[in-house]
Parts: structure tokens; sequence; C-alpha cells
């Protein structure tokens, strides 16, 4: 297992450094991670009204189960039928907690339905944000490029050193990126 171990962090270490350095990737990556959780939020979503409706369909044939045997008690003390109110009673009853169990699921349903839609929300929000800062990153390259284009297109007897090729300026760069990927992973953590 020791093996497997090694070659997991060394793929896994392989994978953080390409992804730092290709941080648009990484907001990709991020994205459709934030997609696919919010399919899947809405498929739970679905699900859980699904079982609210047969929790409420249930419902209605308890209660009126209980109003039919609430009259059949009526209906034996009127006969003087102690026996038969007994047995309905206890039949009355037995509806009754049934129905209690099944108010507590539906209850504990639509808690679950609310907290699904808010999770939703949360991540149609994070994606908006994710996708918001890839639009800057790819606005941010190509005002890079056209500023870039724009001062090699001039006739003079230096090179820039803003230029890309610039070993320090790609390090700024770099830095700048990764602090704003940064700031991105904690707002999706929260």
């Amino acid at each position: 297992m020791g093996l497997f171990n090694e070659v997991g962090r060394f793929f896994e270490t392989r994978l953080e450094e390409f992804l730092k350095s290709h941080p648009h990737l990484e907001l990709q990556a991020i994205a459709e991670q934030l997609e696919e959780q919010e399919r899947e939020a809405i498929r739970l979503r679905t699900d859980l009204q699904n079982q609210l409706e047969q929790i409420e369909q249930r419902l209605t044939a308890i209660a009126k189960d209980i109003k039919h045997w609430h009259g059949r008690v009526q209906q034996a003390e009127a006969g003087g039928r102690q026996d038969l109110a007994a047995a309905a009673k206890t039949r009355e009853a037995s509806l009754l907690r049934e129905g209690n169990q099944f108010w507590g699921k539906m209850q504990g349903t639509k808690k679950r339905i609310e907290q699904t839609q808010s999770l939703l929300i949360q991540l149609q929000q994070k994606r908006e944000e994710v996708k918001t800062k890839m639009d800057e990153m790819k606005a941010s390259q190509k005002v890079h490029d056209d500023y870039t284009t724009s001062w090699e297109n001039l006739d003079g007897d230096r090179p820039m050193s803003t230029d890309a090729s610039d070993p320090l300026e790609a390090k700024f760069q770099q830095w700048e990126m990764d602090d704003q990927i940064q700031q991105m992973k904690q707002k999706i953590g929260q």
C-alpha cells in the first residue's frame, strides 16, 4: 500500500503544480465541480418533493380512515355495542399514531427540501462567482495581450520588460493569480 500512497502523492503534487501554472484550468475544474453539485442538489430536491407528495397522499388517506372509524365508534356507542366501540376506538387510536408518524416525516421532508433549496442557491452563487472570476481572468489576459501587442508594434531600440518572457514579471503574474485562486477557494469553502 505504501507504493500506491507514494504514487498517489506524486500525481497529486504534479496535478497541483500543473494547476498552479494554469489557473484558468483550476477555475474551470471548480466550475465543473459546482455544476455537478448543483445537478445533484436538483435531483435530491426532486426526490424529496416526490416523497413529500407521497406522504401527503398517505396523510389524506389516514385522515379519511380516522374519520370513518370515528363514525364507527359513535355508531357502535349509539347502538349499545361497547365491544365494537372499543375495537373501533383502538383502530382509530392506531390510525392517529400512524398519522402522527407521517406528520413528522412530512415536517422533516419539508425541512430537507428547504435546506436543499438553500444549498442550491449557494451553489448557483458560487458558480456565478467562479464564472465572473474566469471572465475577469480572460479579460485580464486579453488586456495584457493587447497591451503587449501594441508595445511590440512600436519600433524601439529595446524590448519592454513587462513581456511575459520576463522571468520576474512572470513570477509576479503567477503570484497574483495564485492569490486570486486562494481567495476563490476560501469563498467556495465557506
